[in-house]
C-alpha cells in the first residue's frame, strides 16, 4: 500500500522530506489498508507547537459500524521536537510550507507519511518540468532505455 501526491512534486520544489508517524483510529488504518486515501487539497499546520494534517481524505471504513470514523477530521503527526523546532522556523520563512508526499505502512504495520518542506512554484518552472519530462520521455523512446 503506498498513496503519493503527485500534484506536490509539480505545484512545488521539495527541499528536504520527513517522516513522520500519523495518530489514527482503528477504521482508518483498515481504510489506508485498502488504499483509501486521496491528498486533494490536504496540508499540515502547526497548532500549539505540534503537527496536524488536515484535508487528507481517509474513505469510512466499508464494514465499519456506528463507531467508524469522520473522513476529512484533522490528524496529529508525530515526530521529534527537534524535527518539530527545524520545520516551525523554515515554515515562518517566505514561500515555505509543508506537503504531504505520501503515505504507506512501515514494516511493523505503521501508517507513515512523509512530508516534504517545499517552496511554490512559479509558471515558467511548471512549464520547465514539463517540459523537460517530456525530452527525457522522447530519448527512452528513441534510444529504446
Amino acid at each position: 500500500m503506498d498513496i503519493n501526491n503527485k500534484k506536490a512534486y509539480h505545484e512545488y520544489f521539495i527541499e528536504a522530506t520527513y517522516t513522520a508517524g500519523m495518530v489514527l483510529r482503528g477504521t482508518e488504518i483498515k481504510s489506508l489498508r485498502a488504499g483509501k486515501a486521496s491528498f486533494n487539497d490536504a496540508y499540515c499546520i502547526f497548532h500549539r507547537n505540534e503537527l496536524y494534517i488536515k484535508n487528507l481524505h481517509i474513505s469510512e471504513y466499508a464494514f465499519g459500524t456506528h463507531i467508524n470514523h469522520e473522513p476529512m477530521q484533522e490528524r496529529k503527526l508525530l515526530l521529534t521536537r527537534r524535527e518539530l523546532n527545524r520545520l516551525q522556523t523554515k515554515i515562518k520563512e517566505k514561500g515555505y510550507t509543508l506537503v504531504p508526499l505520501r503515505i504507506y505502512l512501515s514494516e511493523k504495520g505503521l501508517a507513515k507519511i512523509d512530508i516534504g518542506l517545499g517552496k511554490g512554484k512559479k509558471v515558467y518552472d511548471k512549464r520547465e518540468t514539463i517540459k523537460g519530462r517530456e525530452q527525457e520521455r522522447d530519448i527512452k523512446r528513441k534510444y529504446g532505455l
